[in-house]
């Protein structure tokens, strides 16, 4: 530690010392040989820092109740509780630039209207201070945030954000405390984002009623989804009597029964700092956070009993089974095999740290690996393709859960399935675990706690917010090595410990749900029929003059969409805050066996990252769909186990055609770039519909010869020497053995060694494009490629759409780049969010520019598709009119620089170099790019690259069935 003597500056021989450290400050007095000195601490730790408060001590309203060091996760906790309120508050200090602020909420909603929900998307729509619309999204372009969103929970809603920047950080706290605590909650915006009544056409009094909302169209997707679809039945059904017993989020049917009054009650009663918890984390002093959070929100309440408590679930005396239905899956690896059967039991109360760490552990042991006893018991014998989409440990709610069954089984196969599960528990009471397993399980949580992510202090709020919703202790939780020391010593106090667990919490739990779901042929037309009659009744009890109001409402609610907000009142950072160069990173190139070699040290906690990548130029085209697959099995050695890689393809297919509904939107902006770049070609062919279609076709083959042959064949051509490079990040004092590893390993890979001739000739040498996966990562060089125009539509059993249009444009070096990406920014925020998700209804929507050289616009959840395409049409003429001001470009350069400069870890220092050959030099070069562009060079890129563009792009649609789109011969309909 480095202190300087704050009246001399000199450097001074210490001979006598006395000590006396003055609470929560930087200052040390002292006597040196008889005279007084006063040193200010320079280079204290924020971890450090903190140690110096002591319980009892008040600030700024607050009282400090614990400080404790949990050199674990190189932070220090310290809790407090504000004085006059209750509200409660844990700062995580730690020496990240990366700071976070949340605040949490226990919301307990007891119906299904989605209140909990709405009221978190609407109290983001204004606030008594700063009243214009929409300040959150607003303030995504008048800041440098890396994170900033907002979640509700089955039983608490959070607000997060981070950033590197410290005005910035003041900037977001004042605009998020004022948005939770004193929300303008305007019936436009409750409209808006929850749910309203309208015509289609909202200018046409004539056109049909229909529902509209932004809330109402994200759950309608959301219940697409048949994972999501189980799980929340499987909670309702297993905690009926309270809280859990309804859908936080809002049921779509039941959404239309929550009216605006009931929507800031529930504010009132919940949204209140005695049922809050702030957590901050970071390198930022703490007493500036606890000084604005006591001056702009919490001086203004009193102390009320918020009354949120969520019971215990009454325990049954005896199981119970239920059955639900969904929609088919037309992409199931296996149409005839669409059931879900799971066992769900009631355990403990997550408030008992160290139970909860043994139930999870335990859950692991249970489920994780080829290894555990339910893998061998469900998996291995292909009852089903993967495990159910609810299985494991669940502690997100007040008392945790365990389950375990399976998805993609036949219905014939019920019977069988619960008599596994219950002799599988069985076998455990008898027989444990094995030692090996245990130990194994205990480094890997110890690796975890090595490992640093870029998001740490989102991953603690997360981490910490059930139990401490539930008034859990954030503090016993984060001490993770406690209870792994005292899980030593109580096994080896008992052996049988963990089997006394699994009779106590599954064979004598009476409290356990064995829930059924079968696919119905109807099920989507009955859903819609059920809507239409929900929709008829609320038209039915309407009169004229009802009628006349909806149509004036729309009409005042599309005015105040189209109106040019003034968002003066926001607080903003400047372009000028932000630093003009970027740090370099240094690395080192070597060889091993002949391979070349990144080494780039970096502080990874005794950690060593290990990176391979491999050229895929000589792969013959038949091989390349197979790559994916080749990626998921390669730490299984041998390909000709038939048996253990059907049992992968079919959970490969399966997660695939389950991953769809949630992320359709990527799925159809890698299928509009397909025929564009040879880059988009290929992640279309690695991780698109192409692929989700052709593993469906693997898993339904009867013959698997062709795939077991195919692998070792792809082994051959990519693991060769003179096809691969390494990276590798570690501290200097790994360097030297991994270097000797590397060797080693070289050795092995050595016997692939194959003299290959490229297939395809005529390689330019332009940078290489990246296609990611898993942990190799494979390249292509751009070849010379014609763009053909495409439009595709897949016809998916949702009710919502994923819309997207794609140009190609240029790519990252090209002196364009920037204003593309400036221009993506700018479109999004300035015109496609409020036609989209304003004005459409969809959850989400806007453009992005690609590294790749693509610009992308695209939608999510959006009960519109024709209609979304011609919106893409106006932001480009929006683009080239030139209707934007130099603010709007200053705030889409926040905006980008945002991502630009997003925290990197340790373990992905020099990655970029590696992966894409973009050095920093590059990256610097973009930099100034970004700081230079102007209106001109906006304009002038749009009716570059928009014009030629119409000429060179590609569309696809995945959505419910439309005529309107199959009766257009210049769709292809799949």
């Amino acid at each position: 530690m480095f202190w300087t003597d704050i009246f001399s500056d000199e450097p001074s021989t210490i001979l006598t010392l006395n000590l006396c450290l003055m609470n929560a400050s930087n200052f040390v007095c002292y006597s040196l040989n008889g005279q007084q000195h006063v040193w200010r601490q320079e280079s204290t730790s924020a971890r450090e820092r903190a140690l110096q408060y002591l319980p009892g001590q008040r600030i700024h309203g607050f009282t400090v109740k614990e400080v404790v060091a949990v050199p674990d996760l190189f932070l220090t906790a310290v809790k407090l509780t504000h004085d006059k309120t209750g509200a409660k508050y844990l700062h995580a200090a730690r020496d990240d630039s990366n700071n976070l602020f949340s605040v949490q909420f226990r919301t307990t909603p007891m119906d299904s209207t989605g209140v909990p929900h709405i009221l978190e998307h609407t109290v983001l729509c204004g606030s008594k201070k700063y009243p214009c619309r929409d300040p959150f999204f607003k303030m995504l372009n008048r800041s440098l945030s890396t994170f900033m969103n907002a979640f509700t929970a089955s039983d608490y809603t959070m607000y997060p954000f981070s950033t590197q920047n410290s005005k910035d950080f003041q900037n977001l706290l004042s605009v998020y405390l004022d948005a939770v605590f004193f929300p303008c909650l305007r019936e436009l915006d409750f409209w808006q984002e929850g749910w309203r009544l309208e015509n289609e056409k909202p200018t046409d009094p004539n056109s049909p009623l229909v529902f509209k909302g932004v809330v109402f169209n994200e759950m309608k997707g959301a219940f697409s989804d048949n994972e999501r679809l189980y799980a929340q039945h499987l909670q309702n059904k297993l905690y009926p009597d309270h809280t859990y017993s309804v859908v936080s989020g809002g049921e779509p049917l039941v959404i239309p029964d929550l009216t605006w009054e009931q929507l800031k009650q529930f504010h009132a009663t919940h949204y209140h700092p005695s049922n809050a918890r702030f957590f901050t984390y970071g390198d930022l002093p703490l007493e500036q956070h606890l000084k604005q959070i006591e001056e702009e929100a919490l001086s203004k309440f009193e102390c009320i009993d918020p009354n949120t408590e969520v019971p215990s679930q009454p325990h049954w005396t005896s199981p119970r089974e239920d059955h639900v239905t969904c929609s088919p899956d037309a992409l199931a690896p296996d149409p005839t095999r669409q059931n879900t059967l799971c066992v769900s039991y009631l355990l403990g109360d997550i408030t008992d740290t160290f139970e909860g760490f043994t139930l999870s552990l335990l859950s692991s042991l249970m489920i994780s690996g080829p290894n555990s006893p339910f893998y061998k018991a469900l998996i291995e014998p292909k009852i089903g393709t993967d495990f159910s989409s609810v299985v494991g440990y669940d502690g997100s709610t007040k008392e945790a859960s365990f389950s375990i069954g399976l998805q993609g089984m036949a219905e014939e196969d019920t019977e069988r399935v619960k008599q596994i599960i219950s002799q599988t528990i069985d076998d455990i009471i008898n027989n444990g675990f094995e030692e090996e397993r245990i130990e194994a399980l205990l480094h890997k949580i110890e690796i975890q706690m090595k490992h640093q992510s870029t998001n740490f202090g989102l991953s603690l709020a997360s981490y910490i917010a059930s139990s401490w919703n539930h008034d859990g202790d954030p503090v016993e939780l984060l001490q993770i090595s406690d209870s792994v020391a005292k899980f030593r010593q109580t096994l080896k106090e008992n052996p049988h410990f963990l089997q006394e667990k699994v009779k106590h919490y599954f064979k004598e739990n009476t409290h356990r749900l064995t829930l059924s779901m079968s696919p119905d042929e109807a099920y989507l037309e009955k859903q819609a029929n059920a809507e239409e009659e929900k929709l008829q009744k609320k038209i039915q009890a309407l009169s004229d003059r009802d009628r006349e109001e909806i149509y004036k409402k729309g009409l005042e609610l599309l005015a105040a969409q189209s109106k040019t907000q003034d968002a003066s009142c926001l607080p903003a950072l400047k372009v000028s805050d932000i630093e003009p160069t970027i740090p370099i990173t240094p690395v080192q190139i070597s060889t091993a066996g002949g391979v070349p070699v990144q080494y780039c040290e970096q502080p990874t906690n005794g950690m060593v990252y290990f990176r391979a990548m491999c050229s895929l130029n000589s792969l013959p085209e038949d091989l390349r769909l197979y790559v994916p697959l080749f990626c998921s099995v390669i730490t299984n050695p041998h390909f000709d186990d038939e048996e253990r890689l059907r049992v992968l393809v079919m959970m490969s297919a399966q997660e695939l055609a389950n991953g769809i509904s949630y992320s359709g939107h990527t799925y159809a902006m890698t299928r509009a770039g397909r025929h564009l770049t040879p880059a988009g070609d290929l992640q279309e062919t690695f991780g698109g519909m192409e692929q989700v279609k052709f593993m469906k076709r693997v898993a339904e083959m009867s013959d698997f010869s062709q795939v077991i042959r195919a692998l070792p064949r792809i082994k051959k051509h990519i693991l060769n020497p003179e096809n691969m490079r390494f990276a590798i990040n570690a501290t200097p004092q790994k360097m030297s053995d991994t270097a000797a590893q590397l060797e080693s390993f070289m050795k092995d890979v050595a016997e692939n060694r194959k003299e290959r001739k490229p297939v395809r000739p005529n390689i330019t040498e332009k940078p290489p494009l990246p296609v990611y996966l898993n942990w190799f990562t494979f390249f292509v060089q751009e070849l010379n490629f014609q763009p053909c125009q495409m439009k595709t539509f897949f016809q998916m059993p949702f009710p919502v759409n994923f819309v997207s249009k794609s140009i190609r444009t240029v790519p990252f070096t090209h002196e364009d780049y920037a204003s593309l990406c400036i221009l993506a920014r700018m479109m999004t925020a300035k015109f496609l969010h409020g036609e989209i998700r304003e004005k459409g209804g969809a959850y989400g929507g806007g453009a992005r520019m690609g590294a790749g050289g693509l610009f992308s616009f695209y939608s999510y959840r959006d009960p519109n598709s024709v209609q979304t395409l011609s919106a893409f049409f106006r932001g480009i003429d929006w683009a080239k009119s030139g209707q934007f001001t130099q603010q709007d470009i200053d705030e889409a350069k926040l905006s980008v620089f945002s991502a630009v400069d997003s925290p990197v870890a340790p373990a992905d220092k020099g990655m970029g170099r590696f992966l894409s050959g973009v050095t920093d030099e590059m990256k610097q070069s973009y930099r100034q790019r970004l700081f230079t562009v102007s209106h001109k060079n906006l304009v002038d890129v749009a009716e570059r690259y928009f014009n030629v563009g119409q000429l060179t792009y590609g569309v696809a649609i995945l959505g419910p069935e439309n005529d309107t789109i199959k009766k257009d011969p210049s769709w292809i309909v799949k």
